[in-house]
C-alpha cells in the first residue's frame, strides 16, 4: 500500500511540470498557505496540477515522507521539491520562481 502511494507520488511529479500537494482544490482551498499557493501559480499563468491531500490521507503521510518536509502545500517544478507556502511566496517576490517556471516549460 505505501509503496503504491510513493509510485503515484513519483509518476505525479514526473509527469507534471509543476505539482502542487495542497489541503483542497484550486476552486477550495482548504487552508490558507494552500490558498497563497495557488494565487501565486494563478498569477505565474502556467498550467499545474494538484492533489488534495485531505482527501487521501495516505497521500498525506507519504508526499511528508518522500519530501521529508513536514508541511503541506508542497510544490514539485520540474521533478524538483522547492518547498512551501513561504518558500514559494520569497521566490516569486524575488522573481525567482518565475525564471524557474519559464525555463520549466522552456525544457522538454
Amino acid at each position: 500500500m505505501a509503496d503504491d502511494v510513493i509510485h503515484d507520488i513519483e509518476n505525479e511529479i514526473r509527469n507534471n511540470k509543476i505539482m502542487i500537494y495542497m489541503k483542497g482544490n484550486p476552486s477550495f482551498p482548504q487552508c490558507g498557505f494552500s490558498a497563497a499557493t495557488i494565487e501565486i501559480f494563478h498569477e505565474l499563468g502556467k498550467p499545474f496540477h494538484t492533489a488534495d491531500v485531505l482527501s487521501e490521507p495516505a497521500k498525506r503521510d507519504a508526499i511528508k515522507r518522500y519530501s521529508n518536509w513536514p508541511t503541506i502545500p508542497q510544490v514539485y517544478i520540474g521533478g524538483k521539491f522547492v518547498g512551501g507556502c513561504d518558500i514559494v511566496r520569497e521566490m516569486y517576490d524575488t522573481g525567482e520562481l518565475q525564471k524557474l517556471v519559464d525555463e520549466t516549460f522552456a525544457a522538454r
